[in-house]
């Protein structure tokens, strides 16, 4: 059973920074995909920024040039660097890992940005 945990949310002022962790229980290597999702309130979940094994990322328009995705695959993690934060960042963050044939979810981390 693989299991995702998402972690370094928190409430940060405009203009701040957090840095998201997302352990992964067991190798990353076997994931084809890992990637940042957020859900605001009322709104649906949608693609923060995805990272493929061969380090390939993809990013929504709204987090380009603020946020980064990596990953370290000696500790089994992937995070994501968020930079310059916006109150409209504010949602939770959820963690997910593809491989062909199934997906999984963490169970997300709130980050809030307000002054």
């Amino acid at each position: 059973q693989v299991q995702l945990v998402e972690s370094g949310g928190g409430l940060v002022q405009p203009g701040g920074s957090l840095r998201l962790s997302c352990a992964a229980s067991g190798s990353i290597f076997r994931f084809n995909v890992m990637g940042w999702y957020r859900q605001a309130p009322g709104k649906q979940r949608e693609l923060v920024a995805t990272i493929t094994h061969g380090n390939s990322t993809n990013y929504a328009d709204s987090v380009k040039g603020r946020f980064t995705i990596s990953r370290d695959n000696a500790k089994n993690t992937v995070y994501l660097q968020m930079n310059s934060l916006k109150p409209e960042d504010t949602a939770v963050y959820y963690c997910d890992a593809r491989t062909t044939t199934y997906r999984y979810w963490g169970q997300g981390t709130q980050v809030t940005v307000s002054s």
